[in-house]
């Protein structure tokens, strides 16, 4: 399986360039030469490098220098440094940029086996940090990450108005007796994926989870504005889904899970403990009456205290449950959270925020997630049949190259949003007509995105990233590219000959049918004179790909001509 990595050169020898360009570009290498430091800066600033070649015997290149800006620099300072010492380098100098960052060093005239080996150590070196630093983002919260990098501890810190939600499914040691240890390990894990993909929405953090209970804190470790109501978009999501997730059981006669949720505001200290095996958590009485108030919820109902109404009554209907005797904390103010008041709501349903509402949460204002759940519902239950090419697994490949692209080119943020939107949109088109299917994608975008939350602007630059796809247009911007070299990644991929031979079976359906050597004309005169790659990461990913995939059909047009 290919892994993909910014390999940044920064060298002015065009003899060391195109050496590593012959010896590494393919097999997941997206190579960026600099020439020197000023070229080589906003490529830092921009994208995340996982390995870097410095010419230390330039004087242009300013390689120790670099070295020294290289260990501040965020996306670059993960990244493993490679020194480039020609045959005049002394060992001092060697030394020197060894002291400064690099971790390694290659010679100049280069061998081939020993630049390929060397690489391929470090990017199994790199992908492994990334997998660690993954699994301890999946742990701690980044800032006590940033704390334990820069000062090797984090100092317990008092929130004085953070929020805690608490879930529990009802009765569940009763169902932890009729059912398989595996069948409830799954399923549980299945709901508590859910969860936290509801809380990284909203921009919760998870804090842990305790057998069958679940525990997230809003406004301790994140800086976004309305904490308690953040929590609550939340808790309205989860028990939306559990509850859906029960009517689809009762329907099938299946067994169903119930929840209970508690959410409370109030003064916290957020700390880490342990020496060997440490984990961050939180304490006080707020964490207490937080899960007080889920103890005392009903089944498939969110319990929240009065600091918690106080906060979300303007934007949510509450129910009045009046004051509740709690263990060790006296009687307590507490309602029932029923839903979203429909002027905040986003269809007016009261269960999704309006991009009104999500602006004032400091959330992206696009509600992505579901735009994107929409289109794939529609995709799979209106696209024809006969589409064996143009399906939806063609719209899920295509999303997952154009974010590969998108990753290695450093898009992210909004600009990402809208790329990811534009790919799943683009063959919406093909559920109305097969010619001209991008027009009718764009009818359905505009009927369709402004219920997510997309404004006028936003839609317009999806609408013109979609009709770059199209042959009367050349992608200008990069979000443009992107989507284009996306929809042909197949282009240079060691499966194109499987993929291509679903566009034929489709095209025969549509009455384009080839015999064998019009079929490998057809393909051939698209990669060699129609085709092209549009972005330095396409290119170098996958453009000799598609050069071994051209001189394949050629062999195949020779075999069948010596065949007659």
């Amino acid at each position: 399986m290919e892994r993909f990595i910014n390999i940044l050169v920064i060298d002015n020898n065009p003899i060391n360039i195109n050496g590593l360009r012959a010896m590494l570009i393919g097999g997941g290498n997206n190579l960026i030469f600099c020439e020197n430091e000023d070229s080589a800066l906003p490529i830092l600033e921009k994208r995340k490098i996982g390995i870097i070649l410095i010419n230390i015997e330039r004087k242009s290149v300013n390689g120790f220098e670099l070295l020294q800006r290289l260990k501040s620099n965020p996306n670059s300072e993960e990244a493993y440094k490679i020194v480039i010492s020609e045959s005049t380098s002394s060992g001092a100098r060697l030394v020197k940029g060894l002291r400064e960052g690099a971790v390694d060093y290659l010679s100049s005239p280069f061998n081939p086996n020993l630049v390929k080996a060397k690489i391929e150590v470090f990017k199994t070196l790199y992908f492994k940090d990334r997998r660690i630093n993954q699994l301890l983002g999946n742990i701690f919260p980044q800032n006590v990450l940033n704390d334990l990098n820069t000062t090797g501890k984090f100092s317990p810190k008092r929130i004085e108005e953070g929020v805690v939600l608490f879930t529990d499914f009802v009765a569940f040691s009763k169902i932890a007796k009729h059912q398989k240890p595996m069948e409830l390990l799954h399923q549980l894990e299945e709901y508590f994926n859910k969860f936290d993909e509801i809380v990284e929405r909203y921009e919760l953090e998870k804090v842990k989870t305790i057998g069958d209970a679940y525990m997230a804190l809003a406004g301790v470790n994140e800086s976004n504005k309305k904490p308690a109501v953040r929590a609550c978009l939340a808790a309205v999501e989860m028990r939306d889904y559990i509850i859906n997730r029960k009517q689809l059981a009762l329907a099938t006669n299946k067994d169903f899970w119930e929840i209970r949720i508690g959410i409370h505001s109030g003064p916290l200290v957020a700390g880490i403990i342990g020496s060997k095996k440490i984990s961050f958590d939180v304490w006080g009485d707020t964490v207490n009456i937080a899960a007080r108030a889920e103890q005392n919820s009903e089944a498939n109902n969110i319990s929240i205290t009065d600091r918690i109404a106080g906060h979300v009554l303007p934007y949510f209907e509450l129910t009045h449950r009046g004051e509740i005797e709690i263990k060790y904390g006296g009687q307590v103010d507490m309602f029932f959270l029923e839903q979203l008041k429909s002027k905040f709501s986003l269809f007016e349903e009261g269960k999704l925020a309006n991009s009104k509402l999500r602006k004032a949460c400091d959330l992206v204002t696009m509600d992505f997630d579901f735009a994107r759940r929409f289109i794939l519902n529609k995709l799979k239950s209106s696209l024809p049949d006969e589409l064996v090419y143009h399906d939806i697994k063609h719209t899920l490949n295509v999303e997952r190259s154009a974010e590969r692209i998108a990753g290695l080119e450093g898009v992210e943020g909004e600009a990402l949003i809208l790329l990811k939107t534009a790919v799943l949109f683009h063959d919406a088109g093909f559920i109305f007509t097969y010619e001209k299917n991008e027009e009718l994608a764009i009818k359905l975008i505009e009927k369709e995105l402004p219920h997510f939350g997309y404004s006028n602007e936003q839609i317009k630059e999806i609408t013109k990233i979609i009709m770059s796809t199209t042959r009367e247009v050349e992608p200008k911007t990069l979000l443009e590219k992107i989507m284009c070299d996306a929809d042909h990644d197949y282009l240079g991929r060691a499966d194109y000959h499987v993929v291509a031979n679903r566009l034929r079976i489709e095209l025969e359906a549509q009455n384009r049918k080839m015999t064998d050597k019009e079929w490998i004309d057809f393909q051939l005169n698209y990669l060699e004179n129609v085709h092209e790659f549009y972005t330095e990461t396409a290119k170098n990913i996958r453009e000799r790909g598609k050069q071994l995939r051209i001189q394949e059909l050629k062999n195949e047009w020779a075999d069948l001509n010596t065949s007659i």
